[in-house]
């Protein structure tokens, strides 16, 4: 599966839109390298997300198309979780 499209499934990111933006814009990385929007995901990989003042960092479990909002953190096990102040 893409990354930008497992950011959305996820809930990760709210629209695929913003997933691509932010992995153009160089603030995704997969298993330490900056990803592209169409980088194919695998269960086991390490993605980290930096979104302003967070930084995600969390281990893909599953991949599917199409998942329930109350089930879509089972796609995923949070490693990091940062926020920083921004002052």
């Amino acid at each position: 599966m893409r990354l930008d499209k497992f950011l959305k499934v996820s809930r990760i990111i709210k629209r695929r839109s913003l997933a691509k933006e932010a992995c153009d814009r160089g603030l995704v990385a997969v298993n330490g390298r900056p990803a592209k929007a169409g980088t194919m995901l695998k269960p086991g990989d390490l993605v980290t997300v930096n979104l302003g003042s967070r930084t995600l960092e969390f281990e893909v479990l599953a991949l599917t198309e199409n998942i329930p909002a109350r089930l879509a953190t089972s796609l995923y096990r949070l490693r990091k979780k940062e926020t920083r102040s921004g002052g």
